[in-house]
């Protein structure tokens, strides 16, 4: 992007190019869904096309952080800190990061999801993902928090999603207990190093709702201090 087209941007809001970056951050998690179902299928070609597609959209994440960190104005007129901002983005864009990370050491060693838990993983992806939607959904209510001053009814608006945000994240602990119980109960059977990777693998999507949840965590600091 231009440099005269951001600043533009920031011109009009300088929220905006935030709630840009989660946009693509959230696509980026969401192809691990596609992925992980080519995995299953053992279509490993197909996981590497969409490997290639989320990292094209980490590396769009990764570009416009750091535009943004160059960019973003400083001083008096900014409606809220630039540091509270820059934390919220480094957060965001740790979810991406985190995708890539999974869908590389997946893909690396052609790890299979076993059978017998491959529809409780699926749930669990899913509900992490919901996580990274439900973050993002608060995100974008930013502009109109500018717009009242963060007071009233959006600010309410905002905490609420914010309390579903966490109420998601406690579910995926939840799941992730028992993933890791029935996959205990099961590993005697399996390739020992493929149990190690397995582990790794349901703690990093387990990380997305975690992410998420920071980015929750932050906006609510942003919000305290208004």
């Amino acid at each position: 992007m231009a440099r005269n087209t951001i600043l533009g941007v920031f011109a009009k809001s300088p929220i905006k190019p935030l709630e840009n970056h989660i946009q693509i951050v959230v696509k980026c998690s969401k192809q691990l869904i596609p992925f992980f179902a080519a995995c299953v299928e053992q279509d490993w070609d197909e996981a590497a096309t969409i490997r290639r597609k989320l990292s094209k959209y980490e590396q769009e994440a990764d570009a416009l952080k750091r535009q943004l960190r160059l960019e973003l104005p400083g001083g008096l007129f900014m409606p809220v800190d630039r540091a509270d901002l820059l934390e919220l983005l480094t957060q965001q864009d740790k979810i991406a990061n985190k995708a890539k990370d999974i869908a590389g050491r997946v893909l690396g060693r052609q790890l299979q999801v076993p059978e017998s838990l491959q529809t409780e993983f699926t749930a669990y992806l899913q509900r992490c993902i919901d996580a990274t939607e439900k973050a993002a959904e608060a995100i974008n209510e930013l502009d109109d928090l500018l717009e009242t001053g963060f007071k009233g009814r959006e600010v309410e608006l905002v905490a609420k999603m914010i309390e579903q945000l966490d109420l998601i994240e406690d579910d995926t602990d939840t799941l992730q207990i028992s993933l890791r119980k029935n996959l205990l109960a099961i590993e005697k059977d399996l390739n020992p190093v493929d149990v190690i990777f397995l582990y790794q693998i349901i703690d990093w999507v387990g990380d997305l709702a975690d992410l998420a949840e920071r980015v929750g965590a932050r906006l609510e600091i942003l919000l305290a201090r208004k």
